[in-house]
């Protein structure tokens, strides 16, 4: 009768079924992981290539938007598109010879332009808010008279008016200090280095139309760090799992080498 051993034993094979399984299952959607993260970061970085073109502003005639040596992101453009209130890169050789030019549209074809009024630049003779100007700073360092802006061109101011050589040191030039909108290449949207981020949105001219929509740059940082999460979460699946599976080894065998 006796002789019989009372010890219980786990089955070798229990529960190795469903860990396989959850093992190819969480293997395949780190890959999936990886994948769709890749197509998401290269398509941002792709997507900003077609879209922007960095800039380097070498003088201080828009600070304090954009100070001397900022690095920009600037949006490619046609120069139909530009709105009051928009800073631009365009090239004028009547203005610099060879060289982009970045300044802020203040009136388009058809607006009159004059300054000041009570201080104030006027436009279509609205009084325009300038809150990007350095504080305490006039809207402009001369009265000019009034400017009517030829349709097809742009009156162009620098941030920094004391200094910028803006469409009021071209006054006496036969298109009377304007650009053709046909020179402008792009519109700039954001200061990247150092960061300052987006430009604010130039409220003061809504008053006489629409202003321009903010670009893609937005969706595209969103697409470049969802797409990154995805390729570093998705790659460290794999060392995770190992190391989970090791854990999970270890305390199978300790507990067996307890089992009486």
């Amino acid at each position: 009768m006796g002789g019989e051993s009372t010890t219980r034993t786990a089955p070798r094979s229990g529960g190795t079924g469903t860990a396989a399984s959850g093992g190819r299952l969480g293997q395949r959607l780190s890959g999936v992981a990886v994948a769709l993260g890749l197509v998401l970061f290269l398509g941002g970085f792709g997507w900003a290539a077609l879209s922007y073109r960095p800039y380097t502003v070498p003088t201080s005639s828009m600070t304090p938007t954009i100070d001397a040596g900022n690095r920009v992101l600037a949006q490619r453009v046609d120069g139909g598109e530009v709105r009051r209130g928009d800073v631009v890169v365009f090239r004028d050789n009547s203005w610099v010879t060879g060289s982009d030019v970045v300044k802020r549209v203040v009136a388009v074809g058809g607006d009159t332009v004059s300054c000041c009024t009570d201080g104030k630049l006027t436009v279509n003779g609205k009084q325009i808010e300038e809150p990007y100007l350095p504080k305490g700073t006039l809207a402009e360092n001369q009265n000019f008279a009034t400017v009517t802006v030829p349709k097809g061109r742009l009156f162009l101011l620098g941030d920094e008016r004391q200094g910028s050589l803006d469409s009021t040191a071209h006054l006496t030039d036969a298109a009377k200090g304007t650009v053709a909108r046909t020179a402008v290449i792009a519109r700039v949207d954001a200061v990247v280095f150092p960061w300052k981020g987006g430009l604010k949105r130039p409220t003061g001219f809504e008053a006489l139309g629409v202003l321009s929509q903010p670009g893609p740059l937005a969706t595209i940082e969103l697409l470049i760090v969802v797409g990154a999460v995805l390729v570093l979460g998705g790659g460290a699946y794999g060392p995770i799992a190992k190391r989970a599976g090791r854990s999970r080894a270890r305390a199978a065998r300790a507990e067996a080498a307890g089992v009486r």
